[in-house]
């Protein structure tokens, strides 16, 4: 059993001493275009969804200031009593 780390770890001192394998040349400009993207992207989603918040904190404030559900609704059982 303490033969595999030893194994292991040869084989990845070989992989990184050894040559470096050829990289596409257009790979870090498409990886870095790529990130802006996901950037544009994930700011818009959040600004998207910080209007749609406010815009529901805001119809909120008008249909509670035009319903007032926090009155209590009239009583409707009986008449009120006046000339007492």
């Amino acid at each position: 059993m303490s033969g595999l780390p030893d194994r292991k770890e040869a084989q990845v001192r070989r992989l990184l001493e050894g040559p470096y394998p050829p990289v596409p040349t257009g790979l870090a400009a498409g990886a870095a275009a790529r990130g802006d993207r996901l950037l544009r992207w994930r700011r818009a989603l959040r600004r998207f969804g910080w209007a749609v918040l406010f815009a529901a904190a805001v119809a909120f404030a008008v249909w509670a200031s035009l319903t007032r559900p926090w009155a209590t609704p009239p009583s409707g059982i009986s008449p009120p009593l006046e000339g007492w």
